[in-house]
């Protein structure tokens, strides 16, 4: 061999060990970055004519074992998911308050709690139902119990407005990471081209693949061009030779009405692709898991609050219905829309009394109401009682008042039975609502007794027959409403299956014990599968960086022998160069 082919291998092995220690060097460095994989400087033999003419690295590459990443993606959009499940159901049960208090002396916040303290206030009423102090106290148990199912409301429905913001906000994280991965495909095939090292440009695509999975579920692979293209679950590209970005906006306002349908109108809109609605491909990132609080998690919630409304308004009004206040009020206007043209499906009597500030009678009439056939003459049939007007508003309400202001208008149901849920008629009319409600979030007091205590039922219409004029026909003294009004609380009421909980047969404190239990139930599942995938998450992660990361100590090892190698070679060329130059002062001196 000569000595400039052995010059050449001693260059050429002195150069490849400098650059596998730069390479080493490097991997030491970068051991605590974020997704940094290490690297390999691949040595292979320079081969001519079948002669070993040196070592050459033919390649500087990570080495990524993909399915572990395949599963770490995987990893990273439950683990997006749960994320944001968590947080949405912590705040989701904060808003149902405590049921019970660490502290002795104090009591729960929750709807239980306040249902309570409303029976509590009935139970001291039902005892002394004269005493206007306790009509205030019941009343604003009521009116507090009615601000936190109208604040619970309004605030889950806030939530659902964030949910919906926080997706439009994704979707700008989503579109970001498909044009991250884009520009590292561009970049990587550029690389390749010209023979630069593309291992750190892979590792800044990967950590925009996991980013984009946390935000949401795709599938994805690397093509022959060393390209990711990435789809959705259905096959809908996102990227491919271009980006594919998504498109969303939020929406402007959001009630219990508002809702998602891939059929439009609705109110939500659906997340598009290319004109394509992909909604319901997204199932998993923390996208997927705000479109699932958005319209599953807190809508359920919701429907167990509007059922506890519902059916706690229907049974207070029922009983409040069948009583008056004392002195009696001059106008009843009922909350029940009516048509005079409606047909009237009725039987039973019910008494219509004027009556004076100290309940005496001034006039009365009882109504059969199997006679009226349309709720126009029924309402002509009040109409004609003496001392009483009545008449239908523009709103569609039945108004009955009293002739002379300073006598009042009083109703007793008797046994009058209207429709198929055979209710009193004055319930039927709404004419001496306790309570409004189609919902939690409008459940509220009466206005007129909110702002008058006095006007809360506590006496009932004497049903005795022919009552004299200058009778007394109501008096302060009765427990009848104010006890009926406590065992609304006491008895047990049937409830629709609703949200999150079926029909059941219960107490109100019960029922609203379960509909906080429910949201705690959503909220300690929500918990279980956050350590469940931040676990899962950290296991994939530790395996892919055992494979893939940077062990600090095998690589200064390898520096180490690299370094040898490195001074070996080096000293080789010396050796070289000395023979070289006593090759030519031999020559130059013969």
């Amino acid at each position: 061999m000569s000595l400039s082919a052995a010059r050449s291998i001693a260059l050429s092995a002195l150069l490849t060990a400098q650059t596998r220690i730069s390479v080493t060097s490097t991997n030491i460095a970068n051991a605590d970055t974020d997704g940094y994989t290490r690297k390999v400087a691949t040595q292979s033999a320079d081969v001519t004519d079948g002669v070993g003419t040196g070592v050459t690295v033919s390649s500087i590459a990570s080495k990524v074992d993909k399915l572990l990443l395949s599963s770490l993606v995987s990893a990273d959009s439950r683990l997006g998911a749960a994320t944001a499940t968590e947080e949405y159901t912590s705040l989701l049960q904060n808003l149902y308050g405590s049921t019970s208090s660490s502290d002795d002396t104090e009591t729960g916040t929750s709807i239980a709690n306040l249902i309570a303290d409303l029976s509590s206030a009935l139970t001291s009423l039902s005892d002394t139902p004269e005493s206007e102090t306790l009509q205030a106290q019941v009343i604003s148990s009521l009116d507090t119990l009615a601000s936190q199912l109208r604040s619970t409301s309004s605030s889950i429905q806030d939530l659902r407005a964030n949910a919906d913001a926080d997706i439009d906000t994704s979707v700008d994280s989503i579109n970001q990471a498909l044009n991250d991965i884009d520009s590292y495909n561009e970049r990587i095939v550029s690389a390749q081209a010209s023979g630069a090292a593309t291992g750190d440009l892979e590792d800044q695509r990967n950590t925009a693949l996991e980013n984009l999975a946390s935000l949401t579920n795709v599938t994805w692979f690397t093509n022959s061009n060393n390209e990711v293209q990435v789809y959705t679950s259905s096959g809908q590209v996102l990227v491919d030779s271009s980006v594919h970005e998504l498109s969303y906006s939020s929406a402007s306002t959001v009630t219990s009405q508002t809702t998602y349908s891939a059929t439009p109108p609705s109110g939500f809109s659906g997340i598009t692709v290319d004109g394509v609605d992909i909604t319901s491909q997204i199932t998993s990132g923390k996208v997927g898991a705000l479109i699932t609080l958005r319209d599953d998690t807190l809508p359920a919630a919701q429907s167990d609050l509007d059922n506890l409304a519902v059916e706690l308004a229907d049974a207070l009004n029922e009983v409040h219905n069948q009583g008056t206040a004392l002195p009696a009020p001059s106008s009843l206007t009922g909350s029940t829309t009516l048509a005079s043209s409606d047909a009237l499906s009725a039987t039973g009597t019910v008494r219509f009394a004027a009556v004076d500030s100290d309940g005496n009678l001034v006039s009365y009439a009882d109504l059969d109401l199997s006679s009226y056939a349309t709720v126009g003459d029924l309402v002509t049939a009040i109409d004609g009682i003496s001392g009483l007007s009545a008449s239908i508003d523009s709103s569609g309400h039945l108004v009955v008042s009293a002739d002379d202001s300073s006598n009042g208008v009083a109703v007793n149901e008797m046994d009058s039975s209207v429709g198929t849920s055979a209710q009193g008629l004055s319930d039927w009319l709404g004419l001496n609502d306790l309570v409004t409600a189609t919902s939690a979030s409008n459940f509220s007091v009466r206005s007129d007794i909110l702002s008058n205590t006095s006007l809360l039922a506590v006496s009932t219409l004497d049903s005795s027959s022919s009552p004299t004029t200058g009778s007394t026909v109501l008096s302060s003294g009765s427990s009848t409403i104010s006890s009926a009004l406590l065992d609304v609380f006491e008895q047990k009421h049937t409830f629709g299956g609703a949200g999150n909980l079926g029909s059941a047969k219960t107490t109100f404190a019960n029922y609203a014990s379960e509909v906080v239990g429910a949201v705690s139930t959503t909220y300690s599942s929500a918990e279980d599968e956050l350590t469940t995938a931040t676990s899962l998450q950290s296991s994939v992660s530790d395996a892919m960086s055992s494979e893939s990361g940077v062990n600090v100590d095998e690589e200064t090892n390898l520096l180490s022998e690299l370094q040898n190698m490195y001074e070996a070679a080096a000293q080789i060329v010396s050796v070289l160069n000395q023979l070289f130059s006593t090759l030519i002062d031999m020559v130059q001196s013969g």
